[in-house]
């Protein structure tokens, strides 16, 4: 039984897969090589984004999980996407890291903006199946 007393979906059912939203707050090393990935899945999963879900459900006369769906497709595709113009978000990432690294003019600090450039092209190789 949910919360609101209804019974639970069956996740084995063809037209849809149910998904518990939840929190996540690592633990991560300093060492681990998705730690900025992971960093930024702990800030964003603090959100409740079922709020503008239902907002956007109730103008736009489309259910929740249509669009909940939309969102992660979209989310999901990002990255090859991202092969064919990486965008100017992750182009001023990138330019912000060497930049950095430039104004330090040490051999920690480029290591540093190297580590970070490295995991931005990393996730951007997903879609090839090069991702480590």
């Amino acid at each position: 039984m949910t919360a609101g007393g209804g019974a639970l979906p069956n996740p084995a059912q063809p037209e849809g897969r149910w998904v518990l939203l939840e929190p996540y707050g690592g633990p991560w090393s300093e060492d681990d090589r998705n730690a900025n990935f992971k960093q930024q899945v702990a800030i964003y999963s603090k959100a409740d984004p079922m709020t503008t879900l239902d907002r956007m459900s109730r103008s736009q006369d489309i259910p929740v999980g249509a669009l909940a769906r939309y969102v992660l497709a979209k989310w999901a595709a990002s990255g090859s996407d991202g092969l064919l113009e990486i965008g100017p978000r992750v182009v001023r990432q990138m330019q912000d890291a060497v930049e950095k690294a430039e104004a330090q003019d040490t051999p920690e600090a480029r290591l540093e903006a190297y580590e970070s450039l490295r995991q931005i092209i990393s996730w951007l190789a997903v879609p090839l199946g090069r991702a480590e």
